[in-house]
């Protein structure tokens, strides 16, 4: 196996607060890792509670002021429209540094540049079509709403997908006219902090996107404490997502939150088994599974279930697996915590009983073991009361439970505490319809899982979350109604 390119990355990144690059006020600084290698990478400031409140009070100054929230529409939309143009400029580098920073394959991180670029494209355009309405009352009063912002939005990104999320939030909150403060996860803050000097050299006003690094139990957790801020929008795990809702209730602050997901794909013998063979093969090796939408649970119905595990065995076979400058198809976890994690999962079916079909250790590879690389491993005999058919992994491992009812088959899927999505295969549309309607999942995919795009809402249903991103129905998460009654 030949070499990964030779790559720079810059050892120290700045946090940006304010239109200027800075340190830490404390001087401290934290280290990520190249999850390839296991071996250090970069430092970025350790930010905490003093930076923060620099953060938060230069974003409030720049909102109060008339060069963004009282901006024209059209204007604001000329800047972010800018700044997707520059992402797409740089691409080459933020997928570099979104590949070394996360571990996932070259080709997917500048997938997720593009897909960034886009969202500041999509939502410049909607800069200006932010339209309230007319209420009719009497002959002597009229009233209209308008859609107006928060102020300060708070954003809190995990480490699976930093940049992706990261534009996710802040393009449309920055539509409406929000100023934004973004705190990227610890692991993989490279990214977010580039996008910070890309907004600048956008024409955004210094102030009204920082990004501040650090631990989440510091800038993080004071983040979603500073009373300036009047929005939160965190996207990680139900523990910590309860907690910070925790947080804003006690604020008064509303939160979106979109967590975990433990999302089902039912098969039916009709379907396109070429199609589901290549779902359930991205489903493991996208970002190494680290995906909360995956459908990490393949209820399948019991006449098809040999065909679907010889098409899931052979597409695995021919899985290639590597640090991700060198583009496999499967790239590391993004940690040793990550892969403590996932390999103890793997440890617990095996206890309670399921099957591995495929794989189930870690790779011993000489180029592989100092990373964090797990093999993609399927469970079958799998019971739907089992730790591994309810509890989110976070890794390529997928559990196969059979059906023989297309009622037995909802009673599965909905039987989690998740419903962040779910997938239908089959090539009778009705019923796809029917257990669509009965799904409880915030997005359903029929004969081709994670379809859409910028333009589909995106949010869950119990605990993988509340509130929606994508789509127009984002303008509405980051903006408040007012109604102004007037007497003619």
């Amino acid at each position: 196996m030949s070499p990964p390119p030779r790559t720079v990355v810059p050892d120290r990144h700045s946090m940006i607060i304010a239109g200027r690059a800075v340190p830490a006020w404390s001087g401290e600084w934290l280290t990520t890792y190249d999850p390839s290698t296991g071996e250090p990478l970069a430092e970025v400031p350790r930010g905490a509670a003093a930076d923060v409140d620099a953060a938060v009070t230069s974003a409030h100054q720049a909102y109060r002021a008339p060069e963004w929230s009282r901006r024209k529409p059209h204007e604001r939309a000329r800047a972010l429209a800018r700044l997707g143009r520059l992402l797409l400029d740089d691409v080459d580098q933020l997928a570099m540094l979104e590949t070394l920073d996360s571990g996932k394959p070259i080709s997917q991180g500048k997938r997720d540049v593009e897909l960034a670029a886009r969202y500041f494209e999509y939502y410049a355009g909607i800069c200006d079509k932010i339209e309230g309405s007319h209420l009719p009352l009497d002959a002597e009063h009229m009233a209209v709403t308008t859609k107006e912002p928060y102020g300060v939005v708070g954003v809190i990104v995990p480490w699976n997908a930093p940049l992706n999320q990261a534009a996710r939030a802040a393009a449309p909150a920055l539509t409406v006219g929000n100023a934004v403060v973004l705190k990227p996860a610890e692991e993989t803050p490279l990214t977010a902090v580039r996008l910070g000097k890309l907004a600048l050299e956008a024409g955004l006003p210094p102030g009204i996107l920082n990004v501040v690094t650090g631990l989440g139990e510091e800038a993080g957790q004071a983040l979603v404490e500073h009373p300036l801020v009047r929005r939160i929008s965190f996207t990680g795990s139900v523990e910590t997502g309860r907690l910070v809702a925790k947080t804003a209730a006690d604020r008064i602050v509303p939160v979106g939150l979109e967590l975990g997901g433990k999302s089902a794909n039912i098969i039916f013998p009709d379907a396109d088994m070429d199609a589901v063979a290549a779902s359930v093969l991205r489903t493991m090796t996208h970002n190494a599974g680290q995906i909360c939408s995956a459908a990490t649970r393949l209820l399948v119905h019991a006449d098809a279930l040999d065909d679907v595990l010889d098409r899931i065995a052979t597409a695995l076979a021919k899985v290639t697996v590597g640090p991700g400058m060198r583009d496999p198809m499967l790239g590391p976890l993004i940690s040793q915590t990550q892969l403590d994690r996932v390999l103890g999962y793997i440890d617990i079916g095996t206890q309670e009983g399921a099957a591995t079909v495929t794989g189930g250790s870690r790779y011993t590879d000489d180029d592989l073991v100092r990373g964090y690389f797990v093999q993609p491993t399927v469970f079958t005999d799998v019971s739907p009361n089992m730790r591994i058919a309810n509890e989110e992994i976070f890794g390529p491992v997928v559990c196969v439970l059979p059906f023989t009812t297309d009622d037995e088959a909802l009673e599965i899927a909905n039987g989690t505490d998740y419903g962040l999505a779910a997938g239908v295969y089959t090539r009778d549309i009705g019923r796809a319809l029917a257990l669509s309607r009965r799904l409880e999942a915030g997005q359903v995919f029929i004969n081709e899982y994670q379809a859409g795009g910028v333009e589909t809402p995106f949010g869950g249903y119990k605990h993988s979350g509340w509130g929606r991103e994508k789509g127009l129905a984002a303008i509405d998460h980051y903006s408040q109604l007012k109604t102004t009654i007037i007497r003619l």
